[in-house]
């Protein structure tokens, strides 16, 4: 059935693996070493498209809709990082992938970061757009995921003035026009995709959504790039998680959430850049 969300993720034709009872939509293109892409939360493969293209001469890019967003079908189990870690372990093994190089975006960051922690031997190096789970954990942290936690969830129950209030929050989380194209995309499957908002920002407040204790134990080569408009996840607040981190650089971009979709020309040098030194 064709839904708004799927015009956000893979792209057809795509493929498909199924983990843990779970069927995963996600692009495959290209040909060399992998390079695997994981999404922010409502967001889908489709965030990846110009860099697949841009990138397939030289490496293989996968690009993974996360469940009940995009083309992957939905998932019994609440969404959290630490859930997306299990099912990116999962499509790991069965795409043969290991060792990649993974880019991910916010929660798809930390189920990134987690993974490096885990299986370090998956892992050639780690690309963190704006990654989560490196915020401290303070007196905010719990009323704030709380009240985004409702915000959504009365999104998922039919509340009329949802849509529109959805479009001006992800001006902000999407603020360059450089995302404007997906950001569109995103908002109009505003009401789909409510449902794992509410589940993911429930599970950001909880104490295992803490990944700053991992960051020591993250060998391989770290990229961040991270858009310095961010209003919730800001960077002054991850920093010391950042310095943690062995081997990491820092980079930082115009734009609210993601550099590659908001300031793609600097995101492409960079990443460039960093690709090369491996």
């Amino acid at each position: 059935m064709t839904t708004r969300r799927s015009a956000v993720g893979a792209q057809a034709p795509w493929r498909e693996v199924v983990v843990d009872g779970v069927r995963l939509a996600y692009d495959d293109e290209g040909a060399g070493p992998p390079l695997v892409c994981v999404h922010a939360i409502a967001h889908g493969a489709g965030d990846f498209a110009a860099l697949r293209a841009r990138l397939r001469t030289r490496w293989r890019v996968l690009a993974l809709d996360w469940p009940g967003q995009g083309n992957s079908g939905d998932d019994p189990t609440p969404a959290s990082a630490a859930r997306y870690t299990a099912l990116l372990a999962g499509f790991v093994e069965q795409t043969a992938i290991e060792p990649a190089v993974f880019l991910g975006n916010s929660i798809g960051g930390a189920a990134a970061i987690r993974l490096a922690a885990a299986a370090p031997a998956r892992v050639r190096a780690l690309v963190l757009a704006n990654p989560g789970g490196l915020d401290r954990f303070d007196a905010l942290t719990g009323p704030m995921t709380r009240t985004m936690a409702r915000f959504f969830a009365a999104g998922a129950a039919g509340a009329r003035w949802y849509p529109w209030a959805f479009g001006a929050y992800y001006r902000l989380v999407l603020s360059k026009p450089g995302a404007a194209a997906q950001r569109a995309r995103i908002v109009a499957s505003a009401v789909e995709v409510a449902p794992v908002l509410a589940q993911a920002w429930k599970s950001f407040g909880a104490p295992d959504a803490d990944l700053r204790g991992l960051a020591a134990r993250i060998t391989c080569p770290v990229l961040f790039t991270w858009a310095t408009g961010d209003r919730i996840n800001q960077l002054k607040r991850c920093r010391p998680a950042i310095d943690r981190f062995p081997k990491a650089r820092l980079e930082t971009f115009r734009g609210g959430h993601a550099a590659f979709l908001e300031d793609a020309d600097r995101f492409n040098a960079s990443l460039d850049r960093f690709l090369a030194s491996l």
